[in-house]
């Protein structure tokens, strides 16, 4: 289970159970961890050796931080503070420390193994990728294929969007059987490629090992309810031809199958994923279908069926 900030009340439901979770970092606390060791302890005591019971996983430091905004300087020495916080007490082999982008910092995408980020982040991502290959932690990466779809739909077909058996495509020479797999290969194409780069001897050793590597923090398919007379929607007609809950179903579902094969650079290692979201956020702004990425209806009530393979 994946939560963005350390919300009390879940925290308390959920000592005692076998879930995992991914507690995140809100970007706002971002600047007070970053200039002191001593706030990043007092984080650590306050939101996980209060909940000892709590099966901590990942702290995802930051979301999607934009990097034109004032918080990003600060992701790298957060995570820093952190990392030698949870050492410090003890409890550090147990909690991975990452942060979560998005995918549109990749400059080059296709064909995959062609991956690399855009050289007006090298700034802010080298240096994570770096401390990442250091502590053998995954990059935390949201990964949304219907963007890619909606984006580019002269090139990218629905059924290869939507993870579809046997709607695989050769891209660079390598067959890929779906969209997801071939936007993770460019994210690990383009975190080697950073490492290679490294003037680190320690970092050239632990690439030829194959240590990168990722985690999807965030990957699903929205779908909004059926448009209402008057209701003041946000998509175009062909938006909502695909943004639909059959295909949010059928997105989940595939993605269920396939996270368990691994990609064509890493074949047979399952892939850690997290579907967004657990339930509807009927308060959320911006367009509709952002209100509407939810496997659950607010109420709680099941959208569509999931299959687990």
């Amino acid at each position: 289970m994946r939560i963005y900030d350390p919300h009390p009340p879940t925290l308390q439901a959920l000592g005692g159970t076998s879930i995992e979770l991914m507690v995140g970092i809100p970007e706002a606390d971002l600047p007070d961890l970053a200039q002191c060791q001593c706030h990043a302890d007092d984080w650590v005591k306050a939101n996980i050796l209060s909940y000892p019971d709590v099966k901590f996983r990942y702290i995802a430091v930051g979301n999607e931080v934009s990097l034109e905004s004032r918080y990003a300087p600060f992701v790298l020495p957060a995570m820093k503070h952190i990392y030698n916080s949870l050492n410090g007490l003890c409890v550090g082999n147990n909690i991975i420390v990452s942060t979560s982008i998005k995918t549109d910092l990749l400059g080059k995408s296709t064909p995959p193994k062609d991956g690399e980020f855009k050289p007006n982040v090298t700034w802010f991502i080298r240096p994570i990728v770096e401390f990442l290959s250091d502590t053998r932690a995954p990059l935390l990466v949201n990964v949304y294929p219907y963007i890619a779809y909606m984006n580019d739909k002269e090139h990218i077909r629905l059924p290869f969007a939507l993870l579809q058996p046997n709607s695989g495509e050769k891209l660079g020479g390598v067959h890929y059987d779906n969209l997801f797999y071939a936007i993770l290969d460019a994210v690990l194409s383009a975190m080697e490629k950073i490492l290679a780069s490294s003037s680190s001897s320690s970092l050239s050793v632990r690439l030829q090992s194959g240590s990168v590597s990722t985690t999807v923090s965030e990957t699903g398919q929205p779908a909004p309810p059926k448009k209402k007379k008057g209701g003041g929607r946000k998509l175009s007609d062909e938006d909502e031809d695909f943004l639909t809950v059959e295909n949010a179903r059928i997105y989940n579902n595939n993605l269920m199958r396939i996270v368990k094969k691994g990609t064509p650079k890493r074949p047979g290692i399952p892939i850690e994923t997290y579907i967004f979201a657990m339930f509807d956020e009927d308060l959320k702004p911006g367009p509709e279908y952002e209100r509407n990425f939810g496997i659950f209806y607010s109420n709680g009530r099941p959208k569509y069926p999931l299959r687990f393979y």
